[in-house]
């Protein structure tokens, strides 16, 4: 996506995202995951581009991100609050029956999207992703995947549509889920798992310093400084992408839901950020307001929809 350069409108945006201070971003899961890697290196990159000061990053683990969720939306009309979020948050609404909605919360912003990455230790038996298929197709329970997202993630959703498109009954798929991808790597890292589903920028310390491989991506395209096939063109019929961005509770004043728009408009438009895309394997895939909001209602529907399919909800 072709980022433009700052117009006047954006000079007024900017003017109104640095008067943002004593932000509060909440990540809903365990530090070291994907959202806690977007969420404080977004936080970095408002404090150095001057757009925002003291912006507080926290964690609030739990149930696929729910748990955060449910707070997020009892804090109404807090505009000092917002919560990093994405795809994994959309599915754990469902699988645990949260009964907070992300159609309750104010969309801010989509900001990137990425795809996963299927890894295994460096110490692995596995050295290809056709090798790796043929033992799980042999024997699913013993080859155990591990995601960084419960049940209806996106660390989930990827392996699940892996096993269908391969001719594996998804109840037969051993997962097992930990909260975040930074808990996940110890056991990729360990041999736990045989082989761990997580997103690009995540683990691209480990896999440049020679500590995991990567046998596949599941986007449309080879990552660049990644060498791995897609999944297509190693003959498994699924492309998958993973997406994150950034809600604020209910009830938020026109005011406040305005400067919130207008700071990350103004942190997609900075350097920092930027480079963050590059560094991190991250696609633009910013939209804001009710263009985002538009976007969390048909996501909401699919994933509903690749659950029941999958059978994994009623």
């Amino acid at each position: 996506m072709a980022v433009t350069g700052v117009t006047a409108c954006n000079t007024a945006e900017s003017e109104s995202a640095a008067k943002v201070t004593g932000l509060r971003l909440m990540v809903p899961n365990t530090p070291g995951g994907g959202y806690d890697i977007t969420a404080r290196t977004a936080a970095k990159a408002m404090e150095e581009a001057g757009l925002a000061r003291n912006v507080e990053v926290f964690n609030l683990p739990g149930a696929g991100g729910t748990v955060g969720l449910g707070r997020l939306v009892s804090e109404k009309g807090n505009g000092k609050l917002i919560m990093q979020m994405g795809l994994g948050v959309v599915g754990s609404v469902y699988t645990n029956k949260s009964p907070s909605t992300l159609q309750e919360t104010t969309p801010i912003a989509r900001l990137i999207e990425e795809p996963d990455i299927i890894v295994v230790s460096k110490n692995s038996k596995y050295t290809s992703i056709k090798q790796l298929i043929e033992a799980w197709k042999a024997d699913p329970g013993k080859v155990p995947v591990g995601g960084g997202s419960s049940p209806g993630g996106p660390d989930h959703l990827a392996p699940m549509l892996v096993a269908k498109a391969i001719g594996l009954e998804p109840k037969a798929v051993n997962y097992v889920p930990f909260d975040g991808g930074g808990e996940l790597l110890a056991s990729v890292l360990g041999d736990k798992v045989a082989f761990g589903v997580s997103g690009v920028g995540e683990y691209a310390d480990q896999v440049k310093a020679g500590e995991l491989r990567v046998l596949a991506v599941t986007g449309p395209k080879r990552v660049s400084g990644i060498d791995a096939p897609t999944l297509k063109e190693s003959g498994v019929d699924v492309e998958f992408t993973n997406w994150r961005g950034v809600v604020a509770p209910p009830g938020i004043s026109d005011q406040d839901r305005d400067a919130l728009v207008a700071l990350y408009k103004s942190l997609h438009e900075s350097k920092a950020w930027k480079d963050a895309l590059s560094k991190n394997g991250w696609q633009d895939a910013f939209i804001t307001g009710p263009e985002f909001a538009t976007f969390l209602k048909s996501e909401n529907d699919r994933v509903g929809l690749v659950l029941k399919d999958l059978g994994l909800t009623a």
